[in-house]
């Protein structure tokens, strides 16, 4: 039944609009014709008895004028009339006459009737057409005649034709929409029974040459097919969950053995030399780190990146090559070396400085400066000549990390032609109008459409590049198959939200929640009873660190009684420290630490605890598991990888998300507790009820959590990823040989 009133409703809904127009100009044109023929009517009249009427005007003769206009009113269309002389006197009437129509109730000139009038008059009883017709002698008029019709005829008329049309047109509209119904019914039937014949062979790869018989089929068709190639990149293997083993499975299986290669600004680990000269490695803080170092463990290949640790230049190689991690060596680190003005330039300046608050809606002005953008072109050209170095073949499979990196996609494809550049953007990507505050956007777009695939964490920054792209470059771009075409080379743009490693390694060496609640409140001296808040973060004013804190003063405003009980701890680790605004960032984050702890002490000790240290991963695991809430309050985020980890942490069941909307994670993570951080009511509501939640509740949004965490995890994000780059690969490299051949071919003739 819904199918049928698909097709009927706006059909009849239509066809009834079309008819009350059409009623309307019927309408309107029937009184027109009915208007035109009673004027000629009246002159008719006139001529037929216009001796008579000479005669009795001449005479003043009544009688014989009122028996003239009794044999007149006989016709059931006129009404009444009269006849006037032509001093606009009543010689005789009969009927009832309208004002109008009345001798001495003209208020027109005498010349003013000459020519005769004609006007509709509206009566009680109706509409009435009034004619005065000139009665002439020898050139001269000596009177008139007037005759008052009926219009009623012309309403009843108008009627009748009103409801013909609706009639005609619902019985048109309704043989339409049962002509449409079964037209779609058997149409149905009979591509549904044409595709069941198809599909196993498309199935087995032999549907092709049946489908060429059957062109309409031909974009169906395709779309089974892309969709049956991802469903078995999917399940390639034993399908199932992602996990580190499946991923080196597939990418064996894919790319033969062959080991990709990572460039990223941030290293995966960093040597550095203490004050007693030993030489130490540190897991650097970053997401990015945090996602595509469980992915090179998996895949092997070399992660390229800058060498920024003290002792970096003392462990590796002769080709600055060092293998890592430390006790596996599962993969190659290659250091690419930056002189201190450059790394100043391209990482302080153009990149954090310029390219970090422009993609991030947070209160920091871009700073855009030609030396900057100098030396961010040259620490690109450095990174592009180590991927010439470290690749294997003519065509590797590339991954470029992150804004650092704009202009490095298309210096790779002028170097290696054919190699697939997937270049992952983890940050936001700014609105069209926002992105041409940048002086070089052209520059950085062109850079970025070097990739094969360009990938963004989310649909809506997809969307974002692509209206960029609309307003600053002569592209075409598609939008239903979401890629630009300049010059020939076609992007994908995909959105490939990232994830966390699952299991986490950490949690292997991660003491019971217990034993890590008692030994964090020892560490930390709280009471063995205290309840746990937990934020961490880089000291970065995009993650609302102040806003947090605010929120915390607020919920013990609030809630008087958790002062004493409730303590929130704050990790930021340094970062950026030689930009302005992150060192008054960390000042204002000590004030505001300081003041709070002032307001609130009890017993001695300040609800605030702020650990302004690097912490390693399994330091950060085991604050994630005492903790009894974790506060992730980005002002603006890609994803946030902060929220993944701590349910990741929690294999207990218990705990609670309060998440900021304005991340990428919270599209995801819907059971969390999803604030707005710059609300501070809203958001010290939220740790209160994070405070108050049953532990069945807790249980409930957990394991809902870890289960969407476990199900879309970091493998998976990048299964995803590098499989689609293969698929480029290999159309790239058919496409290649079908070109020598047709060369071949033409060298050779036939």
């Amino acid at each position: 039944m819904r199918f049928a009133l698909r097709f009927l409703v706006p059909l009849l809904l239509l066809l009834a609009l079309i008819a009350w127009g059409a009623s309307a100009v019927a309408a309107r044109s029937a009184r027109t014709w009915a208007e035109r023929d009673l004027k000629a009517r009246a002159r008719l009249v006139l001529a037929s008895s216009r001796e008579t009427l000479v005669r009795n005007l001449a005479a003043g003769d009544r009688a014989g004028s009122r028996a003239l206009l009794g044999a007149l009113v006989r016709d059931e269309r006129l009404i009444a009339a009269t006849v006037c002389d032509h001093k606009l006197r009543t010689l005789a009437a009969t009927g009832e006459l309208p004002a109008q129509a009345r001798c001495e109730g003209r208020s027109e000139p005498e010349g003013g009737l000459v020519e005769g009038l004609d006007e509709n008059v509206r009566v009680p009883g109706g509409d009435v057409h009034v004619s005065w017709v000139p009665v002439a002698d020898e050139g001269a008029v000596i009177g008139y005649l007037v005759l008052v019709h009926d219009l009623s005829f012309v309403d009843r008329r108008a009627s009748t034709t009103r409801q013909a049309l609706f009639v005609a047109f619902g019985l048109v509209g309704f043989a339409a929409a049962i002509a449409t119904i079964l037209t779609a019914r058997f149409s149905r039937r009979s591509w549904t029974a044409e595709l069941r014949r198809m599909l196993p062979a498309l199935l087995s790869g032999g549907a092709r040459s049946r489908a060429e018989s059957h062109r309409e089929f031909g974009p169906v068709l395709s779309d089974v097919r892309e969709l049956v190639a991802s469903l078995a990149s999917e399940e390639a293997t034993h399908g199932g969950r992602w996990t580190a083993e499946r991923l080196r499975r597939v990418l064996e299986r894919s790319l033969g053995g062959e080991g990709v290669v990572a460039v990223a600004n941030r290293e995966p680990y960093m040597h550095v030399r203490g004050d007693d000269g030993m030489v130490r490695v540190m897991h650097p803080a970053s997401g990015l780190v945090t996602a595509l170092e469980p992915v090179m463990r998996a895949c092997s290949g070399t992660w390229i990146a800058h060498g920024s640790g003290s002792a970096d230049r003392d462990v590796v190689d002769r080709h600055d090559r060092i293998l890592v991690p430390p006790a596996e060596a599962s993969y190659t680190l290659r250091r690419v070396w930056l002189e201190p003005e450059v790394e100043r330039g391209y990482y302080y300046g153009f990149s954090n400085e310029g390219l970090w608050p422009l993609c991030h809606l947070a209160d920091a002005r871009p700073e855009f400066r030609t030396g900057d953008w100098n030396h961010y072109q040259e620490a690109n050209r450095r990174f592009a000549q180590a991927v010439a170095e470290e690749v294997q073949g003519e065509d590797p499979v590339v991954l470029v990390q992150d804004y650092h990196f704009a202009l490095l996609p298309r210096m790779i494809h002028r170097r290696l032609p054919r190699a697939t550049v997937l270049t992952f953007w983890h940050i936001p990507w700014p609105s069209a109008e926002r992105f041409a505050i940048c002086p070089w956007d052209k520059q950085l777009l062109e850079g970025l459409l070097g990739s094969s695939i360009l990938g963004f964490h989310t649909q809506a920054h997809c969307n974002n590049f692509l209206e960029s792209v609309d307003r600053t470059l002569e592209a075409r771009i598609d939008r239903e198959r979401q890629s630009v075409v300049v010059g020939g080379r076609e992007t994908l743009v995909r959105a490939y939200p990232i994830s966390v490693e699952w299991p986490s390694r950490w949690l292997e060496t991660a003491p019971p929640v217990a034993d890590c609640r008692t030994a964090i409140r020892a560490e930390l001296g709280l009471p063995a009873d205290a309840r746990i808040g937990l934020g961490v973060d880089r000291l970065d004013y995009t993650k609302g660190i102040v806003e947090r804190l605010l929120a915390v003063e607020r919920l013990l405003e609030r809630r008087p009684d958790l002062c004493g009980k409730f303590w929130f701890v704050q990790v930021a680790a340094p970062s950026r420290t030689l930009i302005e605004r992150y060192r008054l960032l960390g000042e204002e984050v000590e004030r505001l630490t300081a003041r709070i702890n002032a307001r609130f002490a009890a017993g001695g000790s300040g609800p605030i605890i702020l650990l302004h240290t690097h912490h390693d991963a399994p330091e950060v695991f085991r604050l994630y598991r005492a903790a009894d809430l974790c506060y992730v309050s980005s002002l603006h985020d890609g994803m946030n990888l902060v929220a993944k980890e701590f349910v990741s942490a929690r294999d207990d069941l218990r705990g609670v998300l309060v998440l900021s909307r304005f991340t990428g994670a919270a599209r995801e993570l819907t059971e969390a507790l999803l604030v707005n951080p710059y609300d501070l009511e809203a958001a010290s509501a939220a740790l209160a009820a994070a405070l108050d939640m049953s532990e069945a509740e807790q249980e409930e949004r957990m394991r809902s959590l870890r289960a969407l965490v476990a199900e879309f995890n970091v493998f998976r994000w990048a299964g995803r990823m590098l499989l689609d780059a293969t698929r480029v690969r290999r159309q790239g490299r058919l496409t290649t040989r079908l070109s020598g051949d047709e060369r071949a071919s033409a060298e050779h003739g036939p």
